[in-house]
Formats: structure tokens, C-alpha cells, sequence
């Protein structure tokens, strides 16, 4: 079994698995917390345009996303509520769980007492903490494509790497050649790379 350390390399990283749900209550103002798995910038919107559309008459959609392994894609919003009120503090919470490719909407419904600003800050950190922990967190790794081809007497020796090192085989064609292509954890390619070069270019 091939077996390698791979904690040099930025190629894990934590979601969570499906919707989730969470709720806070402050005096009688209602904050509903819905957090979400998404991969683009544009799906973590149309659940903005859905959620706003679905609570129309809440008085605040409030939200926050962080999108791709490297955590660099995020985004936070208010919406209506004090400056730094509400997207923040969810956002706040995406960060301290470590987490990426999720999005958490808090809808507010006015109960008809101003929380103020440490309220509001509490109430919606609340919430999406409460919707984080009621989610099911996975780690997942970034995995990387690799095309290549080789002479079919050569198949064994290839598939021999393949299954060493864990990667998967997405397509193969038999032609003159055999073209393959197989997806890998992005930190172990280059590994991958220089074995399957040896295998099929031995001398």
C-alpha cells in the first residue's frame, strides 16, 4: 500500500455535507439559520434569491459564504441590519469552524424590541453556530486530473501505480495506445506524475 505524509500540501479542507438548520429566540425577535453546501459563487447567490423570495415578509435576510480550499473566496451581508451586525458574525462562525464551500442565510423576523448592537452580534452568531452544529462536517481533499498514454503491454505496470498510490480511474480508451485519465489528491500528483513516467518509459 502506498502510504505518504501529506500535510505539506493545502489539499484538505472541511464542509459540510447537507442543509442544515438552526434556530435563536431574543425577545420575541426569531433568527432562523439555514446553512447550506455550495461549490461556485453563483449557487450561493441563488439561495440569496431564494431565500429572500421564500421570507419575503421577514424583516432581514442576512448572509455569509466562504467558497474554494484555499478559504480566499467569501463574502458577508447585512442586509438592512447595523453595519457589521449580521454578516459578520456569520461569517465569524464559517471561520472559527474551519470551514469552506458553505453558505449560512439568518432570517430575522422583528419581534418589536431593538436588540441593539451586541444583541444583534449575539443573535446571529448564534444562529449559525446553531446551524453548524447540527450539520454533519466533512474533510474532503482537493484532487487534481492527470491524461496520459502508453502502450497497452505496458497496462499492468500502470495500473500497478494506479492502485498503489489510490488514485482514481476516471476514463480509459484503447486505441493504438491506451489513453487514461485518473484523478488523485492535488498534494500526491507529482508523485504520481514521476512513477507513471517510470512505468511506462523504463529505459
Amino acid at each position: 500500500m502506498f502510504n505518504v505524509q501529506c500535510s505539506m500540501f493545502n489539499d484538505l479542507y472541511k464542509t459540510i455535507a447537507t442543509k442544515s438548520e438552526g434556530t435563536y429566540s431574543e425577545l420575541r425577535s426569531k433568527f432562523l439559520a439555514f446553512a447550506h453546501p455550495v461549490s461556485t459563487v453563483e449557487e450561493a447567490m441563488a439561495l440569496v434569491e431564494q431565500y429572500q423570495k421564500k421570507y419575503y415578509d421577514a424583516r432581514h435576510v442576512c448572509w455569509a459564504y466562504m467558497i474554494g480550499a484555499d478559504r480566499e473566496t467569501f463574502r458577508s451581508n447585512d442586509n438592512g441590519e447595523p453595519s457589521g451586525t449580521a454578516g459578520k458574525p456569520i461569517l465569524g462562525q464559517i471561520n472559527s469552524n474551519e470551514l469552506t464551500n458553505i453558505i449560512i442565510l439568518v432570517v430575522r423576523y422583528f419581534g418589536g424590541v431593538k436588540l441593539g448592537t451586541s444583541g444583534l452580534i449575539v443573535a446571529y452568531r448564534t444562529a449559525a453556530a446553531e446551524a453548524i452544529a447540527n450539520a454533519t462536517i466533512e474533510e474532503r481533499q482537493v484532487e487534481a486530473e492527470y491524461d496520459f498514454s502508453f502502450e497497452y503491454p505496458l497496462m499492468n505496470a500502470v495500473m500497478k501505480v494506479v492502485r498503489d498510490m489510490e488514485a482514481r480511474v476516471l476514463s480509459q480508451t484503447y486505441d493504438m495506445d491506451v489513453q487514461m485519465s485518473v484523478s488523485i489528491r492535488q498534494g500526491l500528483l507529482d508523485e504520481l506524475k514521476t512513477r507513471i513516467k517510470k512505468a511506462i518509459e523504463p529505459f
